[in-house]
């Protein structure tokens, strides 16, 4: 299958995907998550891999969602375009995957890392959840998944204040699991390799079974938080804080 916002690369038992939109540090278009989701429907097939990498090209894993199309979006629209299936996907295949963060990893890209069971994060990497700024909040599973990791009140403030985190304070919240110096990766390949090596049918229920009794019911929390997300897009904020961000300039909000 040919993909023109990302890379597959399937060899020894390891599969990687490459975000490909560089010099939009990754962005995530509403066509770069389609293909996400049929590169994980094709990995799902492959009985051959035992493992998946993702990361980005150009230096960055992913710079959030692409502003631009979603600015002018009403509710039903805007919940329409989640990235909520791609996601789940991901989290759901049946192989081990780690997210190798180099860069920004901002929204939804911090998002699709949180849908990964590993993360390995090179020294400059910066974390974040900066949809605040723009009158809305993580709707791709970002309100569900990252308190489950780093705890209700850490992931309130990233949540709430929209700032970055560096690699150093998502390493001792156990929002990354490894930081390195330089590409992450070399050392994300060689996690991967060691997963290749452990017994697949064992490998895939332990995964089932941590994360059956880890999540609860997630479907119901994403659901709700897809509603809610949605919701702001009949906001003025939202429509404030999007205009804003396409004009390079500080919104204001007004609470309506």
């Amino acid at each position: 299958m040919n993909y023109g916002n990302l890379t597959l690369h399937i060899h020894g038992g390891i599969a990687t995907i490459t975000l490909d939109r560089p010099k939009v540090l990754n962005a995530l278009s509403w066509d770069l998550v389609t293909e996400l989701e049929k590169a994980a429907a094709q990995l799902r097939e492959d009985k051959q891999v035992r493992a998946l990498v993702i990361s980005g090209n150009g230096g960055n894993f992913a710079a959030g969602a692409d502003i631009g199309p979603m600015a002018e979006r009403m509710p039903e629209e805007a919940k329409r375009y989640t990235f909520n299936s791609a996601f789940t996907a991901i989290e759901e295949l049946p192989i081990p995957s780690i997210a190798a963060v180099s860069g920004y990893a901002l929204g939804g890209g911090l998002e699709l890392a949180l849908a990964c069971d590993f993360r390995v994060c090179s020294e400059d990497a910066k974390l974040g959840m900066p949809e605040i700024r723009l009158g809305i909040f993580p709707g791709a599973g970002g309100t569900q998944r990252l308190p489950k990791l780093i705890g209700p009140t850490r992931a309130k403030m990233m949540i709430y204040l929209g700032d970055t985190v560096n690699a150093a304070t998502a390493l001792e919240w156990g929002l990354c699991d490894i930081v390195v110096p330089g590409d992450p990766v070399p050392e994300a390949m060689a996690l991967a390799g060691k997963l290749a090596e452990r017994a697949p049918i064992a490998l895939r229920r332990a995964k089932e079974t941590v994360n059956r009794g880890f999540y609860g019911d997630l479907r119901s929390g994403i659901a709700a938080e897809e509603d809610a997300w949605a919701s702001l897009f009949s906001t003025e904020d939202q429509k404030e804080g999007m205009r804003a961000f396409l004009e390079k300039r500080k919104p204001l909000f007004r609470g309506q």
